[in-house]
């Protein structure tokens, strides 16, 4: 084994701690594959947690378009009822007082109350 001086004391190329230090690395080596394996395990695991809650959960994809499809939905059915109710507010203001339709009140008194002129015949 080779020595060096420093200020005229002779030490080995190698010292103890230096040997040590060898053999805890060599230690650390063996025994980080191990911590390899179970820290890119979990890494992938929590990746694939993340990635099915993206997809499947509360805030993920196919809920995003269950809800869309339901404000779709919702926005139809909120035209149907708009149209529904301009046609009621049009027979209600044929029927007011201010504005009254003669045919409309004839046809609304058959109906409700069952009325039949003279001259109609009434299948059974």
């Amino acid at each position: 084994m080779p020595a060096f001086f420093v200020s005229g004391i002779p030490f080995p190329a190698q010292s103890w701690h230096s040997a040590r230090r060898n053999r805890c690395d060599t230690a650390m080596k063996k025994s980080r594959p191990a911590f390899s394996i179970i820290f890119f395990g979990a890494a992938f695991t929590a990746g694939l947690y993340f990635m099915f809650a993206a997809i499947q959960g509360d805030y993920g994809v196919f809920r995003r378009v269950e809800l869309n499809a339901e404000a779709d939905a919702l926005r139809a059915e909120l035209g149907q009822l708009r149209a529904e109710q301009s046609q009621l507010e049009n027979l209600t203001r044929r029927l007011s007082d201010a504005y009254l339709d003669l045919d409309l009140l004839d046809e609304r008194a058959r109906n409700v109350l069952g009325y039949v002129r003279a001259d109609e015949v009434v299948p059974r």
